[in-house]
């Protein structure tokens, strides 16, 4: 008994640290796709520049990436359930580090098309990361407190959002703006360097990003992983799961929830930059990009606090706080253009920090492993959210003002709260 005793000891000893070198490099890939998602808020304002581009056609940046992930959510779910949690992960880094790679040529030929395929192949990897590593998370650890782990997790992508924000303003932007007269009386010679510019500065930081993501492929490659993640599924019967996830009406919810999470925190985060320079006039683009910079640290201080606080409130309950919060944060910053507005929607971040991974949790509550599996491919593909009502709010900023294409983000909140007030009751019966 005593010998036996020791052998059990060790062995847990070892699934625990195999379990926590697991999670920490899950949590390192929660900072990488933080860094691409927010250097696309970046990249709608150099390409504005760079192209000459409405805010409709600059939201299209956004509109690329976010079909990745729609359309490759299904796919990463199905690789999941064959080659388990781990080889879907590595599909994910070798697509993520192709696209960043293919910043390089895109700039140099000098064309907005390639730079949207390079971000639909970027996206398509995080589709992948993201299908596999949130499930993953909520099974690594107890059931019970698979919502705080996952929201514990979520708490370090912010790192990565500010650190994309922190290499597009300093790495990309040039801090070079030219009026509309300016560009005019310029030769054809001039103007286009200028473009040309523009456009290449976007190639070594991408370069770089494309080879940190390799090097950590290779890591995750070398790791060996607890049981659980190595799990595969049985192919056969897909269809009966998915059959059963859409009569699971919370499920359908968070799903539809997910979507317009998605589409307020990236349609903020995208026009940010544009509502400070469109409603305080004179604003550099490296200052506007500040407010952004103290959106990302608001926020991912509000997914530490959000995590701490769910120890003694229910997820769904902070949920629907936070969802009510930030629909009078952006009727504020609707109703009061300028310093004030703007100062509103930095704060608004805070309380989006939970949303997406406490939505995320809640949608999987009560789910096998093959549900969870499928389940997590369309609560991913609700990230197209990010594309549809960018793109939307762009349309609005164009017919009516940036501040009013806020409206947008306020009708998300509303829908979130809905969905929070749903899931608390249920949750109580």
């Amino acid at each position: 008994m005593h010998y036996a005793s020791n052998g059990a000891t060790t062995t847990g000893g070892q699934v625990a640290r195999t379990a926590f070198v697991a999670f920490a490099l899950i949590v390192s890939l929660f900072f990488l796709w933080g860094m691409a998602n927010n250097l696309n808020d970046i990249l709608i304002k150099q390409f504005k520049k760079a192209f000459e581009l409405s805010d409709f056609q600059a939201g299209l940046v956004q509109s690329a990436f976010y079909l990745g992930y729609f359309l490759l959510a299904i796919p990463a779910g199905i690789c999941m359930r064959r080659f388990g949690y781990k080889g879907a992960l590595l599909i994910g880094l070798a697509l993520y580090a192709a696209g960043a790679f293919l910043f390089y040529p895109a700039a140099a030929s000098h064309a907005y098309g390639w730079f949207l395929a390079a971000l639909f192949v970027i996206a398509s990897g995080l589709a992948f990361l993201e299908t596999s590593a949130n499930p993953l998370v909520t099974v690594l650890g107890p059931a019970e407190s698979a919502t705080r782990r996952l929201n514990l997790a979520q708490s370090f992508n912010p790192l990565g959002s500010i650190t994309g924000v922190l290499v597009g303003q300093h790495f990309i932007f040039s801090g070079i703006e030219h009026t509309p007269a300016e560009l005019a009386a310029m030769t054809d010679g001039a103007r286009q360097a200028y473009y040309t510019a523009e456009s290449t500065a976007v190639q070594t930081p991408y370069l770089v990003i494309g080879l940190i993501v390799v090097v950590w492929a290779v890591l995750i490659a070398l790791t060996r992983f607890p049981a659980t993640a190595e799990q595969q599924s049985d192919r056969a019967g897909g269809a009966a799961h998915i059959g059963k996830l859409f009569h699971n009406a919370n499920f359908v919810l968070a799903v539809a929830a997910q979507f317009f999470y998605v589409g307020a925190q990236v349609g903020i985060w995208s026009y940010l930059i544009r509502y400070v320079q469109g409603t305080v006039p004179g604003t550099p683009e490296k200052s506007a990009a500040d407010y952004l910079t103290a959106s990302l640290i608001v926020f991912m201080l509000g997914r530490f606090a959000g995590t701490a606080a769910m120890r003694v409130l229910a997820p769904a309950r902070i949920l629907a706080l936070f969802a009510a919060v930030n629909i009078a944060l952006t009727g504020h910053a609707i109703v009061n253009p300028g310093q004030s507005g703007v100062y509103a929607l930095v704060a608004a971040s805070f309380f989006m920090s939970v949303m997406f991974p406490t939505i995320f949790s809640l949608g999987l509550g009560g789910l096998g492993d093959d549900d969870r599996k499928l389940a997590s491919s369309f609560l991913v593909m609700a990230i197209i959210g990010g594309a549809v009502l960018t793109a939307l709010m762009g349309a609005v900023s164009d017919a009516f003002g940036i501040h009013r294409s806020i409206l947008v983000p306020m009708l998300c909140f509303a829908a979130i709260l809905g969905y929070a007030l749903r899931a608390r009751e249920t949750a109580a019966a």
